[in-house]
């Protein structure tokens, strides 16, 4: 077991949010939760699949939603309900309990991103669960099916749900994945485009063979590499590509970016022109496609990574200015999303784009 100390975890959710490929929730508020939690004297402490008994029970607790900024109007909608922002991701958890009448022993993230890392994160410290070094995903990813929990059969439920304002349930069957993903997806929308979720709840024996094994420790050398490079004045988004493989694609101006939330998702084209090439990159949450030139240039599973040079982070999709510079990376997908069955779910096809799925950084 290892305790993560503040700069640690900042490396970890910036380089989870570098991985977040413009998803994943926001960096700002996942490092206000990891720093209440630990100036409230809370430990979070990582462990691996390991040393864990494989009878222990994980957890998964992440948020459900959209990204977008809140529209006053739909801060006015909810205004007469109390808030549990703070608390609803761990209510999720001990409700969770509750109904398994058992406790879990560590909760792991859902994906890599600087929300939702961060939520399982604070929701795993504030009620006293160990941390795994792992996720479902390598990545962000919009839909919760795209897991490698759902490539290798893992049910989905129980799950425990929990929106802002304290209202919960649980849901004891699903039929699948994808049928969980409209029903959260639903609740969402009416519940200020959030909800927070505990699922997959099953032992260590169950789901070593069916999570990314080490992510979150990747996601800290990701951001480490940022982090030094940016100390140094150097190129951070070089030296991501240097520590973790890929390719720089090209440095530019955004020239559009064009956004709106529908079903519970934020969906947005962004352009960046470097030169004489236009880059336009299309996202579900997460970016799915980039075209260069009118031509499909990189698609899902692998990482499209926009950082802002101006704030010199990486970028969250809906807050992209116009005529703001960018870099944008290409990093290789998990190899659990180039088999078969991962493109079958997480491929270029599975978000109706008629193409085949092209390694990258091969």
């Amino acid at each position: 077991m290892r305790t993560l100390h503040h700069q640690e975890l900042v490396d970890i959710l910036v380089g989870a949010t570098i991985l977040g490929t413009g998803g994943g929730g926001s960096l700002e508020v996942g490092v206000q939760k990891v720093e209440h939690a630990l100036n409230l004297g809370k430990e979070f402490n990582l462990v691996t699949i390991d040393e864990l008994s494989p009878d222990d029970l994980i957890g998964t607790p992440y948020s459900c939603g959209a990204i977008s900024p809140l529209t006053d109007e739909e801060i006015k909608k909810y205004k007469r309900l109390p808030n549990y922002e703070m608390e609803y991701h761990i209510m999720s958890i001990t409700n969770m309990e509750e109904y398994l009448k058992k406790p879990l022993k560590s909760v792991v993230s859902t994906e890599l991103g600087g929300g939702n890392t961060a939520a399982a994160f604070y929701a795993g410290a504030m009620a006293g669960k160990a941390i795994l070094d792992a996720d479902p995903a390598g990545r962000s990813v919009p839909g919760l099916q795209h897991s490698t929990y759902y490539l290798k059969g893992v049910p989905i439920y129980p799950m425990s749900l929990c929106n802002k304002f304290g209202e919960s349930l649980i849901v004891r069957h699903v039929f699948d994945d994808e049928r969980a993903e409209d029903l959260v997806r639903a609740l969402a929308v009416v519940s200020q485009n959030t909800m927070a979720v505990c699922d997959h709840v099953n032992t260590a024996a169950v789901l070593k063979d069916a999570l990314i094994l080490g992510a979150i420790t990747y996601a800290e050398r990701v951001g480490k590499a940022f982090r030094m490079a940016k100390e140094q004045g150097g190129d951070y988004a070089q030296a991501v590509v240097d520590e973790v493989g890929g390719k720089f694609v090209a440095e530019g101006t955004v020239i559009k970016n064009d956004w709106y939330t529908e079903a519970g998702f934020t969906y947005g084209t962004m352009e960046i022109k470097s030169g004489e090439d236009l880059y336009r990159i299309w996202y579900q949450n997460e970016n799915i496609i980039m075209w260069k030139n009118g031509e499909y240039f990189a698609t899902v599973p692998d990482l499209i990574c926009v950082f802002n040079n101006e704030e010199k982070m990486p970028q969250l999709n809906p807050n992209a200015q116009t005529g703001s510079s960018a870099s944008i990376i290409v990093l290789p997908a998990p190899a659990e999303w180039t088999t078969v069955r991962g493109l079958e779910v997480f491929g270029p096809k599975s978000f109706g784009h008629d193409v085949e799925y092209v390694p990258f950084c091969k």
